[in-house]
């Protein structure tokens, strides 16, 4: 069964700055805890351990849902699910604010992982539904990764400015009310679509959840957690040859190769904004509020560069901006003790924010290209889960390596590897 109709296209564009103020919350979500991870580390005495999990038990989780929450967008209506995952979002931003342990605030992090697998997947669904014309698909598509990019870097800038005046629970309280805005603009402004219905392939909603969940933990802790993820996964695979319904259909392969793509640059986006952060904070003895001003260019750079892409058609696009982003990686993992911001930070920092802004909006593009509408949830769960998901399981390798501009550096191979592999899709 498909579902028939969604929603009208539009030519307003309102919707769309609703819709793209929710992904930016996704991705603030993630952003904004980096800079007060010091404080939040001394506030609830985390070891390093709990520290990397106060981030990864949001990625994690909630890269974990995504398809779940996608096709459930699909299966019971995109909006529906889209103003369910905001209102959990918004409560769990809530108890991560008033988390009185480390304990509970990690739960309320993975908590806040499930909202946004809801949120995420259906308001890009909602988006390539309401904007299907080609030129009005592409202006959305660029100010969706000009807001995703503006996200990363913005929580850093107002990670700092909140932490410094009023403590490391701000940055969690803030994301209230902006997700309650979200969820009253939405039940206003966008209209009600119709579900496609079927079943949700609860079995596989189960194992890939769980493979995901017990791959990306055991790649950071006990290595046979890592094998048993691998072994759902595959259950997970042959459970998907088998339904009659299933979560993952084989005509969604027409995007195997860009959501490959894009969990390459989720690990890249990862831990570009893990590592740059803490190297600034430890090794150059910036403040919190110092980070966060600093990589304003950065942002910048980001939500120029994704809005330009998205009015531009040339396929050359794509390998150029990925090798702009190596070399400003390659340049950054020089890490000088001694560093200073016009000769060490600046340069690198635009170079990777016009790199980023061109492959985000280029592969979310590619992603999507050739998908039915009736499967526009899932190719919004289904991105959305790559990027997170390679972003969890490239940190829980970025950590092992010994030095920030390792990281770095690892980062800048990994793009080479992307511009690669996608000159050869072309």
């Amino acid at each position: 069964m498909t579902r028939t109709a969604t929603q009208q296209t539009t030519t307003d564009w309102i919707p769309l700055a609703v819709l793209a103020t929710a992904q930016f919350l996704v991705v603030l979500s993630t952003s904004i805890v980096n800079v007060a991870l010091p404080q939040i580390r001394a506030g609830l005495e985390l070891s390093d351990t709990g520290q990397a999990w106060t981030v990864n038990a949001y990625v994690l989780v909630f890269g974990a849902l995504l398809l779940p929450g996608g096709r459930a967008g699909d299966v019971y209506g995109l909006r529906r699910v889209f103003l369910l995952g905001t209102g959990l979002f918004a409560l769990s931003a809530l108890g991560a604010a008033l988390a009185p342990t480390a304990s509970v605030l990690i739960a309320a992090r993975a908590v806040m992982g499930i909202g946004a697998a809801m949120l995420a997947p259906t308001a890009l669904a909602l988006v390539l539904t309401l904007y299907s014309g080609k030129g009005r698909r592409g202006t959305a598509l660029g100010v969706w990764g000009a807001v995703s990019g503006a996200g990363g870097a913005a929580g850093v800038l107002l990670s700092g400015l909140l932490t410094s005046l009023f403590g490391w629970r701000a940055v969690f309280f803030v994301m209230v009310p902006l997700a309650l805005v979200v969820l009253a603009a939405t039940w206003l402004l966008v209209g009600a679509d119709r579900p496609r219905g079927g079943s949700l392939d609860a079995p596989g909603a189960v194992t890939v959840t769980a493979g995901l969940v017990a791959l990306t933990y055991g790649l950071s802790g006990p290595w046979p957690l890592a094998v048993i993820g691998l072994a759902l996964l595959g259950l997970f695979a042959v459970l998907q040859r088998r339904a009659p319904d299933p979560l993952l259909p084989a005509r969604m392969r027409v995007v195997a190769v860009p959501n490959v793509l894009m969990a390459l640059l989720g690990a890249v986006w990862l831990g570009l904004f893990y590592f740059l952060p803490i190297y600034q904070q430890r090794t150059l003895g910036y403040s919190p509020l110092e980070a966060g001003l600093t990589q304003l260019p950065l942002a910048l750079m980001i939500t120029l560069s994704s809005w330009v892409t998205g009015k531009v058609a040339s396929r050359h696009v794509l390998p150029a901006g990925l090798l702009v982003l190596a070399t400003g990686l390659a340049w950054l993992s020089r890490t000088p003790a001694d560093g200073s911001f016009p000769v060490d930070l600046l340069g690198p920092m635009l170079l990777i924010g016009t790199g980023l802004g061109v492959a985000f909006v280029r592969l979310t593009a590619m992603a999507s290209s050739g998908v039915q509408p009736a499967d526009n949830g899932l190719a919004g769960g289904l991105v959305n889960a790559t990027r997170q998901i390679g972003g969890a399981i490239g940190l829980s390798f970025l950590t092992l390596l010994p030095s920030f501009g390792a990281a770095f550096l690892a980062c800048a191979v990994l793009t080479l590897l992307i511009s690669a592999l996608s000159t050869r899709k072309a």
